[in-house]
């Protein structure tokens, strides 16, 4: 069995995060794999947090002149250093939020990839020439560096998410201050001091990205900072309405990533085989908890007894344990709670009519402390409440429709609008499902899960998702402010609209 409380701290050294960071402070890190204590994070307050900004505003002052390719460069040496210890910050992230060994190599991979879009972002920073009606003048838009980001992530994806955001804010101008999970602060310690090391092997004064780790406190003091003018904050709906009017209330800008009820049509004309993969791999991929998570089925009527069936009989094989181990397809849910509330739901759904496949807890007699269940495939009689309801694990429920319009309406019945998918061969149903009148949500895919997006594409979702875009396209508009330039290079002064004013 692994030591995992003496292989964090191996690797925390590696890495080169000083123990005092997180050998004696009073925040009490365990891992989801067995419920060990891996850390004891020092912590920061308010007025610690307030500190982090002030320094954030000072080192803005200077960033924000600096030649945007010079600042890619930052990134890019980032970038140089994230493949350098891909193997051991993986290893940590499946430590800390218990992901299998493949899904924590993939999250840093995410980050070295992000790194690598930003650089060449860094060059590619356009505005706009604007026709304009007045004769000798020229119109344009440019971008410039907004300030401080506050970068606000959830346990399940530990450090992609803040790479996302900072990587792109730093090619822009701005610097950063993050505030990750307080189940996951190890990480982020990790992921700063590379972050440092770098930026002091290229000279660059202190400040230009910060962590600070603490209660809802630490947040609080970032989301309600006058100097701080875009919050990026990843994180359930019930967060996401605590922070948008906060930040609103001082005319700050927030980027929001909330809330997912990710939901996948299976059309008659599905090939099956394919959709078994990719529901799979959508439902159960860190025990159901991602925010691009299949939560959904709504499969035809005429195919729902050859693929239900086999996807319980996946289920029923798929190989749950530690995630450290070779083979290992479904790791632990985050903790205790996330069991209970996962238990909850399916009891709910019972009550609903529903037949429950799996979900049970699994591995209890060797891993008492720890949170491993049985994915669960759920048969329900319609859309009730709790299949409208986002449950953190790895719930998949079943639905049939008749016609495209049935599936259609079904799909977009639910308050979140992140992630979707359909399987179907049939062009139209395909372009339907991409169209105005098609899915409601952010990322629209087809015969693909709504779940493993690219950094190429905007990330982001509507309705209780909260419309924000992270990542690629040009979701790096978020993180700058915009200005519309007028130059008169004539010697006359005609204004806009025809409008006379004669002075004499």
């Amino acid at each position: 069995m692994t030591d995992t409380a003496a292989e964090a701290r191996s690797v925390l050294q590696r890495l080169g995060v000083p123990p005092a960071a997180y050998a004696d402070g009073p925040l009490v890190v365990r891992s989801p794999i067995d419920g060990a204590v891996i850390g004891r994070v020092a912590v920061t307050d308010a007025a610690g947090a307030g500190e982090a900004v002030a320094r954030a505003a000072a080192a803005f002052a200077d960033w924000r002149s600096v030649p945007a390719p010079q600042r890619g460069e930052l990134v890019r040496r980032l970038g140089e250093e994230l493949r350098r210890h891909k193997a051991d910050l993986g290893r940590l992230v499946s430590l800390e939020a218990g992901k299998i060994v493949q899904e924590g190599l993939g999250e840093v991979q995410e980050m070295i990839d992000i790194c690598d879009f930003a650089v060449g972002l860094s060059r590619q920073l356009y505005g706009l020439t604007i026709a304009t009606e007045r004769p000798g003048h020229r119109m344009m838009e440019t971008w410039h560096p907004a300030g401080p980001v506050a970068v606000i992530t959830a346990f399940n994806f530990p450090v992609a998410v803040w790479s996302w955001n900072a990587m792109l804010a730093l090619v822009c101008g701005d610097t950063v201050v993050w505030k990750p999970s307080e189940k996951t602060p190890l990480t982020a310690l990790a992921c700063q001091a590379i972050f440092d090391r770098t930026a002091a092997e290229m000279g660059l004064p202190p400040g230009l990205a910060a962590v600070v780790i603490g209660a809802a406190e630490v947040g609080e003091a970032l989301v309600d900072d006058p100097r701080v003018p875009i919050v990026s904050a990843t994180g359930s709906t019930r967060m996401g309405r605590a922070v948008a009017p906060r930040v609103a209330a001082r005319f700050g800008r927030t980027i929001l990533e909330l809330g997912g009820n990710n939901g996948m049509i299976v059309a008659p004309s599905a090939d099956l085989t394919l959709a078994e993969r990719a529901i799979t791999f959508a439902a159960v991929g860190t025990c159901g908890q991602r925010c691009t998570s299949l939560r959904r089925i709504i499969v035809h009527e005429s195919v729902y007894d050859r693929l239900v069936p086999r996807l319980a009989a996946i289920y029923g094989r798929l190989p749950i344990g530690n995630p450290l181990e070779s083979g290992t397809l479904i790791g632990p849910l985050i903790d205790r709670a996330a069991l209970d509330a996962m238990q909850a739901a399916l009891e709910t759904a019972r009550a609903d009519g529903g037949t429950v496949h799996g979900g049970g807890r699994a591995l209890a007699d060797r891993y008492p402390d720890a949170a491993y269940v049985a994915p669960a495939l759920v048969e329900m009689p319609g859309q009730t409440a709790i299949v409208c309801h986002e449950t953190f694990a790895p719930i998949l429920y079943a639905l049939r429709y008749r016609d495209f319009d049935e599936a259609l309406a079904l799909h977009n019945a639910v308050p979140q609008g992140l992630a979707s998918s359909v399987f179907t061969t049939d062009l139209r149903e395909a372009e339907r499902f991409m169209s105005a009148a098609g899915s409601d949500c952010g990322i629209v895919n087809v015969n693909i899960g709504p779940s493993g997006a690219e950094i190429g594409g905007a990330f982001g979702g509507e309705k209780e998702t909260g419309g924000g875009r992270e990542s690629g396209s040009d979701a790096w508009k978020g993180y700058m402010r915009r200005a519309t330039n007028t130059i008169n290079y004539s010697t006359a002064l005609p204004l806009a609209q025809g409008i006379r004013f004669e002075i004499d």
